[in-house]
């Protein structure tokens, strides 16, 4: 799985031209499924989306996270991630996990998230079409993906 993580001050996302879902402070997270995931690969994402230490504490450095202040996060789904774009001028998708897999994982880690101490998690709507708007704060945003985590030691 691989999530653009991106501190924000404010967000909203807009499914079918419906009513915005809002936070304040917090994390807005692009969430990309491949085909190659399971739901091992979720709690981990979960956890370290909402304890990573990217806000700033009183002497300006990174040490607060989003479950420590008490911040919300929106979570948006985002096949796209996965768009190989190193042959051609189209991006190739073979390696995104097909729709049903894919919402499952994704349905899968906002439950997780949720088990976080986050004070709340928005999100859009599986392969609905939407429409987000952040203020980026810092800018901090960060990539995660959790086949980075396979090739390492704990």
């Amino acid at each position: 799985m691989r999530a653009v993580l991106q501190r924000v001050s404010a967000a909203q996302v807009v499914v079918d031209g419906g009513t915005p879902r809002a936070i304040g402070p917090g994390l807005v997270i692009l969430l990309g499924v491949k085909d190659t995931d399971t739901a091992a690969d979720v709690p981990k994402l979960a956890q370290k989306c909402a304890q990573l230490r990217v806000f700033s504490d009183a002497a300006g450095k990174l040490n607060l996270s989003a479950a420590e202040l008490g911040y919300e996060a929106l979570v948006v789904s985002n096949f796209t991630l996965y768009g190989d774009a190193s042959h051609g001028r189209r991006p190739s998708f073979v390696r995104a996990a097909g729709g049903e897999a894919a919402n499952a994982l994704y349905e899968l880690f906002l439950a997780e998230l949720g088990g976080q101490g986050l004070s709340g998690v928005a999100h859009g709507e599986f392969g609905a079409d939407m429409q987000l708007t952040l203020t980026n704060d810092g800018p901090v945003t960060l990539v995660l993906d959790t086949d980075d985590w396979k090739h390492t030691k704990s």
